[in-house]
């Protein structure tokens, strides 16, 4: 009796068959087109519901996004950094307009 061989399928594969499944394709149709079960498909699908870390031969790759704790952590220091950005925009746009249309004439000096 021989062994049937496992697939292993990319963390890259997974995701764009998820995404194809989220787009309105129906899992039957995709799962065939992919040339995999439907099954595999439903399973990849509660993953990501649930938030678990799809396997794959790139799952311990930093380009692949890290933790869903780090992807939160840099999400709020970058939206707190453009908060900051945007007030020091205004302030610069304010002191703009008070140098840029006002100019008070210089001041005069004593000549002795």
């Amino acid at each position: 009796m021989s062994q049937k061989k496992r697939r292993r399928y990319s963390r890259q594969f997974k995701l764009q068959a998820i995404e194809m499944a989220k787009a309105g394709r129906p899992v039957p149709e995709l799962a065939e087109e992919l040339e995999i079960g439907k099954g595999l498909i439903y399973q990849w699908l509660r993953q990501d519901a649930a938030g678990a870390k799809l396997g794959g031969k790139d799952e311990g790759d930093a380009a692949a996004g890290g933790s869903t704790e780090d992807v939160a952590a840099e999400l709020r220091r970058l939206r707190k950094q453009v908060a900051e950005l945007e007030l020091d925009n205004a302030i610069l746009k304010k002191a703009a307009i008070i140098l840029g249309s006002d100019p008070q004439p210089p001041a005069k000096r004593k000549t002795t």
